[in-house]
């Protein structure tokens, strides 16, 4: 009997690269440098804190907006890093993670008919979380070597239906970074045109080569429709807890909250708790940059030489690679010959736009241990060397 499935929304979506790359390393036993998360476990410190709370007998719903004390850390940790005043009770929501946190934003304020400029190769969570409000993308290109915005074309782009921006700083895939003038420029559009901007930060304490992160929270005084996301998971090397955080101006906090309450309605308790003692040792924080830059500095010294370009990243824990010079077939089919014949998993770049790319990129994910690193690069640089001898049979 064949039943046909109601109409739903996204029904034509396919799986995420991220879904497919993953089974595909699994399916071909391949060292995994896709998906982005460490295959290290957090500090031990850090799980026997959760483990006191959840003996201590804090295993029932948290506060919807949050446990407050972790709320008055966070406030604390952006006052020291950016210079903001930040009210923990009105301006702080605790989330299921920076995904979660996007998605409610998004479903908050987005309405049918509505666009939404974002900057593509894109977080693939930001498409279809506007398609699925009835909202309308308008991409625009970041172009290599540096991804840089053209600010010409964004102005062009901004319409009297205009509803969002959506910014990535430091930017998944890409590894660069906004500039304080970027972020200026960005307050002043917003503030003259009216709409709102989605500052998605979660990558903020790894950021290479002495240079300090660049907050949209620099103009949380004077540009007030100002939404921006952070994640613990990618602090901590916690990633499956999925705890994250937006912070807002009160107007924009209560609007978030009405439909937050209604998805999650609260976040892992235990986890917050565990969290609020951990956000006051900043060095566990202020220490990840240098920690992640000897992974990206190993990486790039021994892909240095090979066909495989590449500028290095300014931060996060990703490093694009062009591969164009070893073959011209596209990213997926390079990808997807990376893991049947060399056992290495990477992303390829074109599912971050809406509509493909033709760019010959690749991203590798140097979030993992070093042995983890060494099979990865060394199966990297067979491929490299058999596809320059015009063979790809090890």
């Amino acid at each position: 009997m064949n039943i046909k499935a109601p109409a739903s929304r996204l029904a034509e979506t396919p799986a995420s690269i991220f879904a497919v790359m993953t089974k595909l390393a699994l399916d071909n036993n391949a060292i995994n440098l896709s998906q982005g998360f460490p295959d290290f476990n957090c500090d031990d410190a850090l799980i026997e804190i959760v483990r006191k709370y959840m003996r201590d007998g804090y295993n029932q719903y948290a506060p919807m907006p949050g446990v407050p004390r972790l709320k008055q850390g966070i406030s604390d940790k952006i006052n020291s890093l950016y210079g903001m005043l930040i009210d923990p009770d009105k301006e702080i929501t605790i989330t299921a993670g920076a995904t979660q946190a996007l998605f409610s934003i998004i479903t908050s304020f987005v309405l049918p008919g509505d666009e939404v400029i974002i900057f593509e190769p894109a977080y693939d969570s930001y498409l279809p979380s506007i398609q699925a409000m009835g909202g309308i993308v308008r991409p625009l290109p970041l172009h290599p070597p540096d991804f840089s915005i053209n600010w010409e074309s964004f102005e062009r782009t901004i319409s009297s239906t205009t509803k969002m921006v959506i910014i990535n700083t430091p930017h998944n895939p890409c590894g660069s970074l906004l500039s304080s003038d970027d972020l200026k420029k960005m307050a002043a559009y917003s503030n003259k045109h009216g709409f709102l901007i989605l500052s998605d930060e979660v990558y903020e304490h790894i950021v290479f080569d002495g240079i300090t992160h660049k907050s949209m929270l620099s103009h949380f005084d004077d540009c007030p429709n100002l939404l921006t996301v952070f994640s613990f998971g990618k602090t901590y090397h916690t990633t499956g807890w999925k705890v994250g955080y937006v912070v807002a101006r009160p107007e924009l906090t209560t609007a978030f909250r009405n439909i937050h309450q209604f998805t999650v309605f609260a976040v892992n308790t235990p986890v917050q708790y565990a969290y609020a003692d951990f956000i006051e040792e900043k060095e566990r924080y202020l220490t990840l940059s240098s920690f992640y830059q000897q992974k990206r500095d190993l990486l790039l010294e021994h892909l240095k030489g090979s066909a495989f370009r590449f500028t290095p990243s300014q931060g996060t824990y990703f490093q694009i690679l062009d591969y164009s010079d070893l073959t011209n077939i596209h990213d997926f089919a390079f990808a997807k010959l990376l893991v049947t014949k060399y056992g290495i998993a990477v992303i390829p770049l074109s599912p971050f736009y809406s509509k493909g790319s033709d760019l010959s990129i690749i991203r590798i994910c140097f979030a993992k241990k070093e042995e983890t690193l060494m099979q990865g690069i060394e199966r990297l640089l067979d491929a490299a060397s058999d596809l320059q001898k015009g063979s790809t049979n090890r």
